[in-house]
């Protein structure tokens, strides 16, 4: 199944250039191995405000368990918040109509 998640990330207050630095680094190690496993499908950046953090991706995952095991498994999580969509396919889908 395929998720759609919008991943908003709020560093708090202090906090020091290298930490952010360093989550940022081990966040893209993860999702590079998110991707090699199939979970991590595409990522997008939307239009942001200074200073805003906010991530689109499409992740693929059994079922919501399995999807949150995956999101909690990135370093960022300890300053964000998810929102998750499933998604089914379309009927209209040009992809899913060459299936």
């Amino acid at each position: 199944m395929e998720y759609l998640v919008t991943m908003t990330t709020r560093v708090p207050d202090g906090t020091s250039e290298q930490a952010v630095e360093e989550i940022r680094a081990r966040e893209a190690a993860r999702a590079r191995e998110l991707a090699a496993q199939g979970h991590l499908l595409r990522l997008w950046r939307p239009p942001l405000q200074p200073g805003e953090w906010r991530t689109l991706g499409l992740f693929a995952a059994d079922d919501s368990g399995q999807l949150e095991d995956v999101l909690a498994s990135m370093p960022l999580r300890v300053w964000r918040t998810d929102e998750v969509t499933p998604l089914s396919p379309h009927p209209n889908d040009p992809d899913h109509a060459r299936s």
